[in-house]
């Protein structure tokens, strides 16, 4: 892993075991990763070609149908697709041509220069869980989310060296009118974090709204110019796209913002329960809603997104963090390298109602799986439990170290003169040990990671202490947290322009709560 625009931190004190922990091995904070070893591709290309071949029969010869948006339709007539009422279907190869004027890389900038982020390419960015309309923790168990929740959130986020993006719905803040929340929501990302992040997508007019609170954070020629927020958009599989999602993306192409496409599609519900069609309809369905953007606006950037899924057969519910979504996934990063388009693909994924080992065991199964096959946006990095209903604090904190651990883990193996370590071999020699050899004190502080949750003490100790498990570890790391979190400056002219749009706004709308 190459560290990308570091920023300086404090030296760690050296007070043994206790202060590391409490320092969480943080001695530089990177904006993002750009990862160090390999993808892990598994699929021949004859079998990738197959794939794609079925993509293309199913874009020709049944397509996808584009709702209650005239205005998609004229643009794929212009393009020269076949319109028949609402259905679109194209030729084969004419959406690959469309999507090759989208950029294969761009950065997403932060109002902290420091904190821009790279998407595409070699690099890696993590950011929370979205759209839980729940939150929960220990002390209070299962509950709607709240304004006040979204901005712990968001703290959180802010406070974690291993999240590199603010995300956007990091919960559903339901105790504000659903046309206006996401005015408050955009404030609180700018207000709590100086990191990039993403703005409203549920009408076309929300997503409008959000974008200009960008252009009075970073100013409309530079908004014009860069891309400064993401809206994230789903397909209604199988093969529609509604006029919500489309009016919303092709708002943000039109502004010079990124669209992250995304299909959610259930085995068995959504799509079909083999692996190989579920990735052939995800595939077709993303390629259009990528074009789509590039009609409205051409070299606008966009990330090729995917959320396959499986299901229980016996009782029709979801399930993640299952194996067959996670190799599915392996298959999406290699299609979408073909593309030459950033990729947004699994996450930390968990059907547990609590953060306890099934949420690990299933979320490590789909982070590695966003991992290993080459995803640049890793969206649901943090917090992702109860099928994505529920934020959990715990796992939040939890799912933070992880993304610490996966630091390291993409940093691959370093093979240097200092990493060879022969000069240690010949002061130590056979025998002895290396503990104090000038070699382990030149890299102590950054040889291991050392997570802030696990407990790596004798039993006899960690039993002294109250023999805690991580997830009470991770309640009292969120609550410390939070008490020692401080907001980073914001202008306050921008402040006070902020607030007036929203109060222009608010004033002038209804409140409506669906």
């Amino acid at each position: 892993m190459d560290i990308v625009e570091p920023e300086q931190r404090e030296k760690r004190s050296r007070g043994g075991r206790s202060n590391r922990r409490e320092a969480g091995s943080m001695v530089l904070k990177v904006p993002y990763i750009r990862r160090n070893i390999p993808t892990y591709d598994i699929l021949s290309e004859e079998n990738l070609i197959r794939i794609e071949e079925t993509a293309d029969r199913i874009l020709a010869e049944v397509g996808i149908e584009f709702r209650d948006d005239p205005q998609a339709l004229e643009l794929w007539r212009k393009a020269g697709a076949t319109i028949d009422g609402v259905l679109v279907r194209f030729e084969p190869g004419m959406l690959k041509e469309i999507v090759s004027s989208a950029p294969a890389t761009f950065t997403q900038h932060a109002r902290n220069p420091v904190n821009n982020v790279q998407i595409g390419g070699d690099n890696v960015v993590f950011s929370p869980a979205y759209g839980s309309p729940f939150v929960m923790d220990l002390d209070n168990g299962r509950r709607y989310g709240t304004i006040d929740d979204f901005r712990n959130l968001i703290k959180l986020a802010q406070s974690s060296p291993w999240l590199h993006h603010s995300g956007g719905t990091i919960c559903e803040p339901v105790d504000l009118p659903v046309n206006k929340r996401h005015l408050e929501m955009v404030y609180s990302h700018i207000k709590y974090s100086d990191r990039a992040f993403m703005g409203s997508v549920t009408a076309e007019e929300r997503a409008e709204e959000s974008i200009e609170m960008a252009r009075i954070l970073f100013g409309a020629d530079f908004v014009d110019r860069n891309c400064v927020i993401l809206g994230n958009v789903n397909v209604n599989s199988p093969l529609v796209w509604d006029g919500t999602m489309t009016k919303a993306l092709r708002a943000y192409a039109r502004a010079n913002q990124a669209a992250v496409i995304v299909p959610f599609i259930l085995g068995g519900a959504m799509g079909p329960v083999t692996n190989a069609g579920a990735i052939a309809q995800s595939y077709a369905e993303t390629l259009a809603g990528c074009a789509l953007t590039q009609l409205e606006r051409k070299g606008a950037p966009v990330i090729f997104g995917n959320f396959l899924s499986s299901m229980s057969l016996r009782s029709g519910s979801p399930t993640f963090g299952t194996p067959e979504p996670a190799i599915g996934s392996m298959v999406i990063g290699q299609l979408a390298r073909r593309l030459k388009l950033p990729l947004r693909c699994a996450g930390n994924f968990s059907n547990s109602k609590l953060p306890d080992a099934q949420a690990l065991q299933e979320g490590v199964m789909s982070m590695m799986s966003a991992i290993h096959c080459g995803a640049n946006f890793i969206l649901h990095s943090a917090g992702f439990v109860d099928g994505l209903l529920s934020m959990s604090y715990e796992k939040f904190m939890m799912d933070c170290d992880f993304c610490g651990a996966l630091h390291s883990y993409l940093a691959g193996v370093v093979v240097d003169d200092n990493t060879l370590a022969m000069d240690a071999f010949l002061e130590v020699g056979p025998g002895s040990h290396f503990l104090g050899s000038a070699h382990t004190m030149r890299n102590y502080t950054s040889a291991f990671w050392d997570s802030a949750v696990s407990d790596n003490e004798p039993f006899e100790k960690w039993n002294e202490a109250g023999g805690t498990d991580m997830a009470t570890r991770a309640n009292r790391l969120w609550k410390k947290t939070l008490a020692e979190y401080e907001a980073p400056p914001l202008d306050i002219a921008i402040d006070e322009a902020l607030r007036d749009y929203i109060e222009r706004i608010s004033r002038d709308r209804p409140d409506a709560w669906y």
